[in-house]
C-alpha cells in the first residue's frame, strides 16, 4: 500500500461530526426505507396468506355445499321413490276398484238385460194370448154377422113369397 500523506481536514472535529451525521442521516434513511419495504413484504406476505386462508375457506364451504347438495339430492330422490310408490300402489287400488265396479256394473247390466228379455218375452205372451183371444171374439161376431145375414136374408126371402103369394092369392 501506498502511505500517503492524509489531508488534515479528514483528521478534524467537525469533519468527523458532519460526516456522523450525513451518515446518521444515510443510515436512518436507509434503515427506515428498508424497514417500510420490509413493512410492505410483510403486508404483502400476510395478504397472501389470508388470501390463502380465504381460498382454503371457499374451497372447504364449496366442498360442503356440494355435499350438502349431494345429500338434498339423495333425500330429495328417496322422497320422490317414495312418492312414485305410493302414486303406483294408489293406480293400482284405483284400477282394482275401477274393475270390480266394470264388474259390478256389467252384472247389474246383464240382470236388467235378463229382466228386459223375460219381460219382452212376458209382454210377447201377452200380446199373443190377448191376439188370439180377440182373433176368437171377432171369429164368433163374424159367425153371429154370417147367421144374422142369413137370417134376415131368410126373412126378407121369406117376406116377398109371402107378399108375393098373397098377391097370387087374392
Amino acid at each position: 500500500m501506498l502511505n500517503l500523506p492524509q489531508p488534515n481536514w479528514l483528521e478534524s472535529q467537525e469533519f468527523r461530526e458532519v460526516l456522523s451525521q450525513v451518515m446518521n442521516e444515510l443510515l436512518n434513511a436507509k434503515i427506515t426505507e428498508l424497514i417500510i419495504q420490509r413493512e410492505k413484504e410483510v403486508t404483502k406476505i400476510s395478504i397472501l396468506e389470508r388470501i390463502l386462508r380465504v381460498e382454503e375457506e371457499l374451497k372447504s364451504l364449496r366442498e360442503l355445499q356440494e355435499k350438502q347438495f349431494e345429500a338434498i339430492l339423495r333425500e330429495m330422490n328417496v322422497r320422490f321413490e317414495a312418492m312414485n310408490a305410493r302414486f303406483e300402489a294408489l293406480q293400482k287400488d284405483m284400477n282394482t276398484r275401477f274393475e270390480a265396479l266394470q264388474k259390478e256394473m256389467n252384472t247389474r247390466f246383464e240382470a236388467m238385460n235378463a229382466r228386459f228379455e223375460a219381460l219382452q218375452k212376458d209382454m210377447n205372451t201377452g200380446f199373443e194370448a190377448l191376439q188370439k183371444e180377440m182373433n176368437t171374439r171377432f171369429e164368433a161376431l163374424e159367425k153371429r154377422f154370417n147367421f144374422m145375414q142369413w137370417f134376415v136374408g131368410a126373412g126378407f126371402t121369406i117376406l116377398s113369397i109371402l107378399i108375393g103369394l098373397s098377391k097370387f092369392i087374392k
